[in-house]
């Protein structure tokens, strides 16, 4: 009789080898943090005791004004158009270039929130379930398996699978340090590159975001004229992940690459082959916060990445009524710039809440002036300055503190005691209860050492959490090391 009970050890002989392989980077503290969370979510009401998500670049803080446009235009939500059904026109097939009305609309609000330093092409856009999408489709049309994208440190975690695991691409590391405010700088770029050419890897591009995730800055401009130096000299391409261009809110604000890019013009044969390889990654998750949607895109003067993206595009489409939908918010231009401005105040008074809070505790943030998170140097918790004591701190704010953060070698960051804490998904409230626990533990274990006095005031109500998911229940946090997952990138 044949058993019916397949042999464990042949089940990873069922996938490919692609889909075997532990590339995908779910093994990062990043995500195990989110499984935690998942697990046990706080709720002010129901479950007080537990884990805030402080891992999640959401912003949350603008709905009521979403909200409030809804209410107002209900032809949009309704499928309507001047009264009269679209139903029929929105449910049948559509060419996956996208809706002209909803691309239209889109270069506008680009070219927006760059303060119409830029023009957009809407024949330039190349429409993506999201900013994973758009980034992975550009790795599928720059780069081919083996192929190498230099990357400045620390970046974010969720690149080691958005670029790598399906399109068999790698990852370089830019070193950057503390030193200067983690700015990027030819140095470290040259630097990578020479690492990339002893393992005989050909280097296709650099990838930055702008503004930075997880250090919540803006690049400055000379930077980024420093950076179109060296992918021209090299003759390679440059992606900017520009997903937070909305969220910049104070000085020296947001600076996209293609505005520099055209400052240099196009008269003459070197500026034109250079925007032929510059290109933008773009997406309605962050300044809007409608990641659920899944709109993203891809910027480009390359009419052969356009092309290839878009037949890409195939196999991640954005619906036909999401895309009639933020037409035509996204073409109210009264609303998107009250939008724009109202949004931006509430993310800097967040912030500022969540940085003041820190200070309060002896806890100091890398100076921000964008994004959703801010980067938190935490060494003063951590009973070893090494990347064994930053894991064993989060292990202990995860499991006892209660608070789901990324630590900084998630983020492929050379300095252990760095943590990316995000601040836009939730209340002011919950966030008060998440300082307050900081505080708590901070002072239970005496204090932050060299950071100043611990915080001794009760920063919001709500009930003293006792430790109530202890560490050694969980064989995956025991077995997690520096030297693991979050380091991967770093041979």
């Amino acid at each position: 009789m044949v058993s019916m009970v397949a042999d464990e050890k042949s089940q990873p002989q069922l996938l490919s080898k692609k889909a075997a392989c532990n590339s995908h980077g779910q093994d990062s503290s990043y995500f195990l943090g989110w499984e935690e969370y998942e697990k046990n979510p706080y709720d002010p009401v129901s479950n007080p005791g537990g884990i805030i998500q402080m891992g999640l670049a959401e912003n949350q803080l603008s709905f009521d004004l979403l909200e409030s446009w809804l209410e107002a235009n209900p032809d949009a939500l309704g499928l309507r158009r001047g009264g009269a059904s679209v139903f029929r026109e929105l449910a049948l097939f559509q060419d996956y270039h996208g809706m002209p009305a909803f691309k239209n609309a889109l270069a506008r609000f680009m070219s927006e929130q760059r303060g119409y330093r830029v023009a957009f092409d809407p024949s330039n856009i190349v429409l993506t379930a999201g900013a994973t999408s758009a980034n992975e489709a550009l790795m599928f049309c720059l780069a081919d398996h083996g192929d190498a994208f230099l990357i400045p440190t620390p970046y974010y975690p969720g690149f080691d699978r958005d670029l790598k695991w399906r399109t068999g691409a790698e990852i370089v590391p830019v070193h950057c340090t503390s030193a200067n405010g983690f700015r990027l700088t030819r140095a470290a770029l040259d630097d990578a590159f020479r690492r990339a050419q002893k393992r005989r890897l050909r280097v296709k591009g650099v990838l930055i975001t702008n503004p930075s995730n997880p250090l919540g800055t803006t690049s400055p401009r000379a930077d980024l004229e420093m950076l179109l130096d060296f992918v021209a000299a090299r003759g390679i391409h440059l992606v900017s992940d520009e997903i937070y261009s909305g969220t910049a809110f104070a000085a020296p604000g947001f600076v996209s690459v293609l505005e520099v890019l055209a400052a240099r013009g196009a008269s003459n044969a070197a500026a034109a082959d250079l925007s032929e390889r510059v290109h933008v990654v773009y997406s309605l998750s962050k300044d809007l916060g409608l990641p659920g949607f899944r709109v993203g895109a891809i910027y480009s003067s390359n009419a052969g990445v356009v092309s290839a993206a878009t037949k890409m595009s195939s196999f991640g489409l954005v619906s036909s009524q999401t895309q009639h939908l933020l037409a035509s918010l996204l073409g109210d231009k009264e609303f998107t710039r009250k939008y724009i401005t109202e949004n931006t105040r509430r993310i800097k008074e967040r912030r500022d809440q969540l940085v003041e809070g820190l200070r309060g505790i002896g806890i100091e943030c890398l100076e921000s002036n964008a994004g959703l998170f801010c980067w938190v140097r935490m060494g003063n918790l951590m009973t070893s300055q090494s990347f064994e004591g930053e894991m064993e701190l989060w292990k202990k704010v995860v499991f006892e503190v209660g608070l789901n953060i990324s630590p900084g070698s998630s983020c492929h960051c050379r300095e252990p005691g760095w943590f990316r804490v995000c601040f836009a998904n939730m209340s002011a409230k919950t966030l008060d209860v998440a300082l307050q626990r900081l505080a708590d533990f901070a002072e239970a274990n005496g204090g932050c050492k060299g950071g100043g006095a611990p915080a001794r005031r009760r920063l919001a109500g709500g009930p003293a959490r006792t430790m109530s998911c202890p560490v050694g229940r969980f064989s995956w946090a025991n077995r997690l090391t520096p030297g693991s997952a979050d380091r991967k990138a770093e041979r």
